[in-house]
């Protein structure tokens, strides 16, 4: 791969890695085995059998998981520790045979992708979950699944269309936002609904007045 290609295909396995991490990885281990990709030396690990085999294992995790309402956030919560740094290691390691500061670059800039890919996969879910039938999350989960699996083969096969789409990614993600965060914070407030228990108010005891005595004393 020339230079532009391999800095394409880092942006594209980040951007990737925030949707799903285990996907990428496997489709990374399969296109190295088959020797449709020569990855490079740090990562050429992915193709090994054992890798595959745990890869593949989380990917089925994952593909379950996905298609729970309510455990998929569970899921993308606990994601968010893993697919971000992974993400971000991803994008360096491809790039790691140029020189250090492409490597610093790409560290960065696949990390700051794969947060507004991950966020905008859990924020949507969220938003997906409001809605009383399950079927939208299988939607929603092999619709995520298609599109890891479409970008990377673009980036290999049409590299500039793919930088012409992630742009658009970008920009809907950054007009998204707004929406998203609205969906985080009503998820917390539900959840706080959830596990606080309703709060009682006790009138507490008050000295009677001197008139208030006498007054009832009359009585």
């Amino acid at each position: 791969m020339d230079v532009v290609s391999l800095l394409i295909l880092s942006l594209a396995v980040a951007w990737a890695s925030g949707i799903n991490l285990y996907a990428t990885l496997l489709l990374l281990g399969l296109l190295q085995t088959y020797d449709i990709i020569v990855l490079p030396a740090g990562l050429q690990i992915l193709s090994d059998p054992v890798v595959i085999g745990v890869v593949m294992t989380l990917y089925f995790v994952e593909f379950f998981a996905d298609k729970i309402p309510g455990v998929d956030t569970a899921w993308d919560v606990l994601q968010t520790f893993v697919r971000i740094p992974a993400g971000a290691l991803l994008a360096a390691g491809i790039v790691g045979d140029l020189s250090a500061p492409t490597e610093l670059a790409m560290l960065l800039t696949g990390g700051a992708l794969a947060t507004s890919s991950h966020l905008s996969k859990a924020g949507s879910r969220l938003m997906i979950n409001t809605s009383p039938e399950p079927f939208s999350n299988s939607l929603a989960s092999i619709t995520e699944d298609l599109l890891v699996i479409a970008g990377l083969w673009l980036a290999l096969t049409q590299p500039w269309i793919f930088i012409v789409l992630l742009v658009g990614f970008v920009l809907l993600t950054i007009w998204l936002l707004p929406r998203l965060f609205r969906a985080i914070k009503t998820f917390i407030a539900t959840l706080r609904g959830v596990f606080q228990p309703a709060s009682t108010t006790v009138a507490s005891p008050r000295l009677l007045t001197r008139d208030e005595s006498i007054s009832d004393a009359d009585k």
